[in-house]
């Protein structure tokens, strides 16, 4: 899509309005009155259904399992997955993955943890035919760091506090998960026949290359469109920049320190290429997508390592440095590449060092490409609808994501999809990582909405 299109489409063009269920969409338009009525109180029969508590006894339950990437704990919550779906009367394809096989795949996305075991879990309701909507939550969580950092010490203790559930996962994402199982729980609860399969995939490795996602899609399992419950601060996000790892090997030429014009320092060498790095990042953030124009920067580019030198009066002769390079909206992976490899070439040229020494350019990792939701599809104004009608103050923002996720990999897909969850991206990660417990069950009725309007 173009930026000027999205632009339209932002500018206000084609809104929602709030309402149970779309009298005007596609699905609804030529039936009787008589059947919006009957969706609409099919509509409250599963909103009343929603279990609140146990929601939130489900989320303790998932925080309480640390299930940090690349570790055992990460295929056993799966497990747990898998048997509270099953509970639901989902039939439940709960799989180990050939990771061979996944991983010698050329269209492999990467992994910064290696893994020699991985599951994957995917539980549909209502029957055989292709998926009218698939729910998507990763189970994984990021390691959590100093322990002392933790207000309370325990990363894994779901404390809750004045409404709201702190620990490692709460915000990303096991408040989506939690709120896509409320949601199953409540169709099956109202006794709702499916016209079309719901399904839920759970994923693992999400945070360190999309692993779980690329073995279930390439598993077979498919859909009409997706939701990712991923944390969108009440908005929804129809597409996502992608990001890369880069690593760069400086060569210096080591000597005594008190000698050192005798040899070449990696680290001033180092400060050649990372002002040409500062001038790409400023060249890549000129005109934004109309998306990620609310950002302060669209496309960041951020050194996280540095590493030189074994002693400290050597002058040092290797600096690697490793860091995040963000990928555009609709730029192909290798063409992101190759602006930043042909950036280090031209600062490589420019010293005299250098240009007879050149900086080597690698990217480890996972691979994040761009992902973006096809113009005028309806998931989004359905996706909007559910949102109001599950009693949103207003209509939601529609914004762009400057993070990677497994968007990218159901819209490579072919499977329409978008990003709407409990929580903000900014408290993922941190030690401070929390989740408003009235959003989680809020987006577990949107989701119930969602589900009927697709599905049923």
């Amino acid at each position: 899509m173009t930026g000027d299109r999205w632009y339209r489409r932002l500018s206000g063009a084609g809104k929602v309005q709030p309402g149970l269920v779309p009298a005007t969409s596609a699905r609804a338009a030529g039936r009787g009155s008589g059947d919006r009525v009957t969706k609409s109180e099919t509509a409250r029969a599963v909103l009343a259904a929603v279990d609140d508590a146990r929601i939130v006894a489900d989320l303790r339950e998932l925080v309480q399992i640390p299930s940090v990437d690349g570790t055992p704990v990460e295929n056993e919550i799966q497990s747990w997955v898998a048997a509270r779906l099953r509970g639901l009367g989902m039939d439940v394809d709960h799989w180990q993955f050939d990771l061979p096989a996944i991983t010698g795949d050329p269209s492999f996305p990467g992994w910064e943890v290696e893994r020699t075991e991985a599951w994957g879990c995917v539980g549909v309701l209502g029957g055989d035919e292709t998926p009218g909507l698939i729910f998507n939550g990763h189970v994984d969580v990021v390691p959590v760091g100093e322990l002392a950092l933790w207000p309370d010490g325990d990363p894994f203790s779901a404390r809750v506090s004045d409404g709201i559930m702190w620990g490692r996962g709460t915000c990303d994402m096991k408040g989506g998960l939690a709120a896509i199982i409320g949601a199953v729980a409540a169709l099956s609860a109202a006794g709702v026949t499916l016209r079309k399969p719901l399904a839920v995939h759970t994923v693992v490795g999400e945070e360190d290359g999309g692993l779980g996602a690329f073995g279930t899609l390439k598993r077979g399992h498919t859909g009409e469109a997706c939701l990712i419950a991923e944390p969108t601060a009440g908005g929804v996000i129809p597409a996502n920049a992608g990001s890369l790892t880069f690593r760069l090997e400086v060569p210096g030429l080591a000597t005594h320190g008190s000698t050192r014009t005798r040899g070449v320092s990696a680290i001033e060498k180092f400060a050649v290429i990372q002002q040409a790095l500062v001038r790409l990042e400023i060249e890549r953030n000129r005109d934004p997508h109309p998306l990620l124009k609310h950002l302060d920067l669209a496309n960041p580019l951020s050194v996280g390592t540095i590493h030189a030198g074994d002693w400290a009066s050597t002058v040092p002769d290797l600096l690697v440095a490793e860091g995040r390079y963000g990928v555009r909206l609709g730029e192909p992976v290798a063409e992101a590449r190759r602006a930043f490899e042909d950036v280090v070439t031209e600062a490589c040229a420019g010293d005299d060092w250098l240009s007879q020494h050149p900086v080597r350019v690698s990217w480890p990792g996972g691979v994040f490409a761009s992902g973006l939701l096809p113009e005028g599809d309806p998931l989004l104004d359905d996706t909007l609808q559910a949102a109001t009608g599950a009693g949103a103050a207003e209509v939601p923002d529609v914004k762009g994501g400057p993070y990677g996720s497994d968007l990218r990999q159901y819209a490579a897909a072919g499977i329409p999809t978008l990003q709407y969850g409990p929580g903000d991206v900014r408290y993922a990660h941190a030690t401070d990582e929390h989740v408003p417990l009235a959003e989680v069950l809020h987006c577990a009725r949107a989701y119930a909405l969602l589900a009927l309007q697709r599905c049923a």
